[in-house]
Parts: structure tokens; sequence; C-alpha cells
């Protein structure tokens, strides 16, 4: 949200915003180095010429809780009322490589999305969908690996090759010591299996989106739009030069590179901060690593809409924040959108509210204008201001992160994180003030608020998984699962690709807890270090 500073108005960036904008706030502008054209270098207008002109974004809607079997129920509903991809949530326990038996997992298993254990479950999971058709997208990080190769192994079983298998994870391991937490391993084990990864899926799983370098979670963290560009595309060239470290071309794994972003109800900025994403990350990968493929120069990403703006009072008006957020995704140019359902600040979403929040992508595809022409906004000179504004902001904090040597040596020392908390301090005080207007919490509020019942997860879940993974446990061959897991094990000590010997080990079983604990032996689990 804009704000009021005395008689100033400034950007979530912190930026100045004027009360009138001219040709003069361009100041000396070339608007063929600036945008060039719609799927040109360096990208500012968009990646595609035509974008959503030929067709809309994908509409992929983020989900899962409980068990496989109602997150497999929930799939369906979405697909059935036209969904074009799906976005698997993960519980904790198997963000953080745990089984649901394990001490650790205790009361959280099955609450803040799916609980995967084994191969069993990602069986359910996908159950009568077809692999070959659906795109699937999946917020999973550390473990990104594991649940990659249980998508392809469930794949195989239903007899699609995995040429054929199209999708994202996350696998985005760097902004969980910046912001999430959901880390196992240390920055640089971490980085090597990412190496892994990029080589296995190259030979494998061409079609597969090898990670989603995320600046969402920054942003829920408390970052602003420009923080948010800034640490991401630092994470970015982090993970770029890691893998051509390992021996890899640019051009070989760099069109398979995503990000992902949130969308705020500030729209100007929000799509300012697109384009300047867009122009930062062409030019990096064209001066810095040398890319020649087009599609290396591409910056594509997924959107979804801000959960950390949307309020548990008076929830139904979060219908109209996320309808301007997902506006303001569309009109920056977003390849795929998530729009967040209104009643999320409270539980998890019903199945209504999920499908009012999939209308709403369609109201925004079919019922308005935007999707006439290529980058609307083009030209604007408040917009194309603002973006150099954001741009300039966002480089200079990249430049910081690279004279401390890199993002995982600025992570190391607490840089991001400090920033972003700094940030966060800054909105929680305008807020407390009034300063910052947020309908229906500081201003607008209701005597009395009207009931809402959310929709709760069974605690009946953790029991029902760990009967599984007895079961399971009791049913397999163990020699082979020892054997596996000790071949996977050599691996991590030495230099072979890791995900050959892992995807055997989860063929035969192996939980997703014992193949995480396997490496945790061999490379140690992260500790976080103070801030900066």
């Amino acid at each position: 949200m804009a704000r009021e500073s005395g008689k100033k108005r400034m950007t979530e960036s912190g930026l100045p915003i004027e009360p009138v904008y001219g040709p003069d706030s361009l100041g000396d502008w070339d608007a063929d180095e600036k945008l060039g054209e719609p799927g040109s270098y360096p990208f500012t207008r968009g990646v595609y010429p035509t974008m959503y002109t030929g067709r809309p974004w994908t509409m992929r809607q983020y989900a899962g809780f409980g068990t496989a079997v109602e997150s497999n129920a929930r799939y369906k509903q979405l697909i059935a009322n036209g969904t074009m991809g799906l976005s698997v949530a993960f519980d904790l326990p198997t963000q953080m490589g745990h089984d649901s038996d394990a001490p650790i997992a205790s009361g959280e298993v099955g609450k803040v999305g799916v609980a995967i254990d084994s191969i069993e479950d990602m069986r359910i999971l996908f159950g009568g969908i077809p692999l070959d058709k659906v795109s699937t997208s999946m917020t999973i990080n550390a473990p990104g690996a594991l649940l990659l190769l249980l998508y392809q192994l469930v794949g195989e079983e239903q007899g699609v090759p995995a040429e054929k298998l199209t999708g994202t994870i996350q696998n985005d391991v760097l902004k969980e010591y910046i912001a999430r937490g959901t880390y196992i391993f240390p920055p640089k084990p971490s980085l090597r299996l990412i190496a892994d990864i990029f080589k296995y899926c190259k030979a494998e799983i061409p079609k597969w989106n090898t990670i989603s370098i995320s600046g969402y979670h920054m942003a829920e963290a408390g970052a602003s739009p420009a923080q948010e560009i800034a640490f991401t595309l630092a994470d970015g060239i982090e993970y770029v030069r890691t893998a051509v470290a390992a021996g890899m071309d640019v051009d070989d794994f760099a069109p398979r590179l995503s990000f992902f972003f949130v969308a705020r109800t500030t729209i100007l900025e929000e799509v300012a901060k697109f384009r300047a994403a867009r122009r930062i990350w062409a030019r990096v990968m064209k001066e810095e690593f040398g890319a020649k493929n087009p599609k290396s120069l591409m910056l594509r990403f997924h959107t979804q809409t801000a959960g950390v703006q949307l309020t548990a009072q008076q929830p139904e008006v979060n219908l109209v924040r996320v309808a301007v957020q997902g506006l303001g995704a569309v009109l920056g140019g977003t390849q795929s959108l998530h729009t967040n359902s209104f009643d999320e600040a409270i539980a998890l979403p019903t199945d209504k509210s999920a499908r009012l929040a999939l209308r709403t992508q369609q109201v925004l595809a079919y019922e308005t204008d935007v999707t006439y022409t290529v980058d609307p906004f083009a030209g604007s000179y408040v917009v194309e201001s603002m973006t150099d504004e954001v741009e300039a902001a966002a480089l200079e904090l990249m430049r910081k992160v690279e004279d401390m040597g890199g993002a995982v040596s600025a992570i190391e020392r607490g840089f991001q994180k400090s920033e972003i908390e700094r940030s966060a301090y800054r909105i929680a005080q305008e807020t407390d003030s009034g300063e910052r207007v947020v309908v229906g919490v500081n201003r607008f509020q209701l005597d009395e608020e009207e009931p809402y019942e959310p929709l709760r997860v069974d605690p009946a879940i953790e029991a029902q998984q760990a009967e599984r993974l007895a079961k399971l446990r009791a049913e397999r061959d163990q020699d082979a699962v020892d054997a596996a897991l000790a071949e996977m094990r050599a691996a991590a000590e030495g230099t072979d690709n890791v995900l050959y010997p892992m995807k055997k080990a989860l063929a035969a079983k192996a939980t997703v807890g014992e193949v995480c604990n396997t490496l945790r032996e061999v490379w140690g689990a992260y500790v976080p270090t103070d801030a900066f």
C-alpha cells in the first residue's frame, strides 16, 4: 500500500511518487535500450511477442492439505473448474525432510500442506490425474530432488515417459536461509544438490523447470519490491555460477530457470517491479554469463497474490484485494498466477473460497480487455519512471551483495535477512501508527466481526500416516532399501550425481525422512548465524 509521509507520497520501496508525470520524468531516456519490442531483449515489455493476445497466463492454483486422498480430491475439483496447472503445497515435515511419525513432526502433519512420506503417498496424490497432460508446480525446496523423483516414478507407472513431464520444483534453498527457514543442509552441499538436479533434468526430464527462484517469501517476510527482486536475482546469479562451475554450459540450463514473485495491492509499483526484474536479468545473463540462447535471457515467472496483505478481519474484503493484486500481476506480464482465497488469513481455504479465487482469474482473463493488447502500460510516464527507479534501487542492493562475495557470503553474514527485517519493522510501525491504512484493521473496522466457519484438518491424520508408514516398512524389501541408501551415501560423499541412487531408494520405498537423514549424516544440518 502506498503511504503518505508528511505531504510526500512514497512507494513500498521508499521511493517518491510524484503527483504528475510527464516526458521530463524520464530524463535522457532511450526507448530502444530500455524497452525493445515485446519478446525481444531486454524483455522489459514481456518475454513473448504476443503475451496474452494468443492465450492467457496459466491459472495455477496452489493447494494441498491433510492426506494425499484429500488433496487429490481438491486437485480434481480445481481441474474440473478450469485450473490449467496444479501447484502442490506440502506440509512442514515434508518440507523439512521428516517422516510423519518422526517426533519432530508431531502436531504439524497435514497442517499447511499435504503429507508425503513415500512413493505410496505420491501415487495417491496424483491418482487419476494424467501427468502427460497436466503441468505441476511443487513448492518444495531442500527435499526438492526427492519430490521430483517421486513424481517421475509415478509418471513412469502411468506410462508417461519422463521427457513428457512438465512442471516446476521450487528448489530455491538460498531464500530459505534468508526468509523462510525450511532448510536442511548447509549452503554448499545444498548448491551441489541443485547442480545435480540441473544435470539430471537436462538428461532425463528436459521439459522440467529445475528451479523457481523465489522472492515471494522474502516479500511475505517484509521485503520491499526493490529488495524482493534484488535478493531474488542475486540468488539466481549464485545458482548460475554454481552450475557453470560444475561444468555446465549456461545455455544448457538457463532456459529452464524460472522465478516466483508476489503481487501486492500497489499496482503501479508492482508492474514497474516486474518490468525492472526482466530487464536486469536479461542484461546479467548476456553481459556476465555470455548466454547466447534468447531463452536464457528471459525472466519467466509465476506470481502469487500477497497472502501477507490478507486480513482475518472482514475477510470478504480480501476478495477485492486479491482481484487488484491479480490485475497487477497480469499487467506486469506474469506467465502463471495463483490467486489466494479470501479466507486464507483464517484457515485452509474451503472448496467454495478456492473456486472463487480461480473465478477471479477467469474474470480477469475473459471479462476484461487486458488480454487484448501486449504490455498495456508501455510508454506510461509514471510506470517507465518507476521502473527505472526500482531498477536502480535493486541494482544498488545487488552491488552490496556482490561486494560481500555473492549471495551465499551475504547470507552467512545475515545481510539480506537484516535488510528485510528492517523493512518489516518499518511496515509494522506505519500500520500501528495508522500512517499505512489497512481496511478493516486500523480503519473502517466493524464493532463485531461476522462468524465464519473455516476448514479444519482432522488431527487423526498424524496417526493414520504413522500406521501407513509402519505397514510400508514391514512389507518392503529392506535389503533393497539399505543397498540403495548406501549407494546414495557413497555418491553424496563423492562427486557422482546423487539423484540416480536416490531414485532407486525411493522406488524401493525408502521414505522421505530416511533419504534426508542419510544425506544429513554426510552433509550435516544448517545452523543459522546471527543477523548482520
